[in-house]
């Protein structure tokens, strides 16, 4: 049975459910900005930073997941993305519930050649200060939502890396 679910890390399904994970992250991003008015923070922007990523690796994976080294290579960068999702979510949730302080403000931090907040201000410019999320449903909060998907992710990914790497190079 466990091998039954391991073996989603190499299905075109796993990364097609992960390429519509992140669009939908996305598309309810922008709802709540431009819908609900909602102007995002330099924290909801960096997670909207790491989704994009989680999207293009997805995208990438759906490609090359007939390959072993190719889906290995996915897999182990959908980690390092999801421990970067984690993290910014942490932060989010820290920054909201006064548990971690100075980690906001109206910069990007962005690099001058990956300037996705000129590029692109309508998905990435900072408009606002951290301080809290909107509520979703039930009382759950965007930042309460966001660190229990990224851990869940995060976790799901890690142990996807570790069977793909087992399967690759120790069990050939």
């Amino acid at each position: 049975m466990l091998q039954k679910y391991l073996n989603i890390s190499s299905s075109k399904w796993y990364w097609l459910a992960l390429l519509l994970l992140g669009i939908s992250l996305e598309a309810s991003a922008l709802f709540y900005q431009y819908v609900l008015d909602y102007p995002p923070c330099v924290l909801c922007i960096h997670v909207r930073i790491w989704v994009l990523g989680m999207i293009v690796i997805s995208l990438l994976a759906l490609k090359f997941y007939k390959n072993s080294l190719g889906l290995l290579t996915s897999q182990i960068v959908m980690t390092l993305l999801s421990l970067g999702l984690f993290e910014r979510s942490y932060q989010l949730l820290g920054t909201e519930r006064g548990f971690v302080y100075g980690e906001c403000n109206m910069e990007s931090g962005l690099p001058a050649w990956f300037a996705l907040d000129s590029w692109f201000p309508s998905v990435f410019k900072i408009w606002a200060a951290c301080g809290y999320t909107p509520e979703l449903l039930f009382g759950v909060t965007m930042a309460e939502a966001l660190i229990v998907m990224s851990f869940i992710l995060l976790s799901l990914s890690f142990i996807f890396t570790v069977y793909l790497f087992n399967r690759h190079f120790v069990n050939k």
